[in-house]
């Protein structure tokens, strides 16, 4: 009996989840955001054996994911589906726009996030763009195109979340490197 204990917990926060989802996806989809991101930056801090926290790293990410990293490809992807419907003409669209957009927004708006100013943000977006969309480009795009292929719709959220999670936590340890070197 305490075995189907566990299952029972995840069962119940998955189906919340999906629920959630179907009734308000893009809130659903920004809270999700948030905290993922913030975790993924926690996770990146604990890991490089940070003593203290950076607090307004850790807030720079959930900002950006409540206010950009859930809205925006909520949006991308359910007008995408509308434009092409070839799984390989939605990846190389996605892959060879949005993704090169979306990563400057990002380096963008975390330096913004963290109260640095705009000269500041546009140097470490500078220093950091090519190199992140290039890592993002060779690792992710072999996992997008799996997810865009096979997934069902309904689990393209989540999957894209977990590896969100992991692009996260690599994302925040490359900035937290560059930041170091200045």
């Amino acid at each position: 009996m305490s075995l189907s204990k566990p299952s029972t917990i995840i069962y119940g926060l998955l189906g919340a989840y999906f629920q959630r989802l179907y009734t308000n996806p893009l809130k659903t989809k920004a809270i999700t955001s948030c905290v993922i991101a913030a975790l993924g930056n926690l996770v990146s801090q604990k890991l490089s054996g940070a003593r203290h926290l950076n607090e307004d790293s850790i807030l720079a990410f959930a900002l950006f994911g409540l206010f950009f990293g859930g809205p925006v490809p909520h949006y991308f992807y359910t007008y995408i589906h509308l434009l092409v419907r070839h799984p390989l003409g939605i990846l190389l669209i996605e892959r060879l726009i949005y993704t090169p957009c979306f990563q400057a927004l990002a380096l963008y708006m975390l330096a913004i996030f963290e109260g640095k100013s705009h000269r500041i943000a546009c140097n470490q977006m500078q220093k950091l763009y090519l190199p992140m969309l290039m890592a993002n480009l060779k690792y992710l795009t072999l996992l997008q195109f799996i997810n865009i292929k096979y997934i069902p719709p309904m689990l393209r959220v989540l999957v894209v979340n977990l590896v969100g999670f992991i692009w996260v936590i690599y994302l925040a340890n490359k900035r937290a490197k560059a930041s170091k070197e200045k």
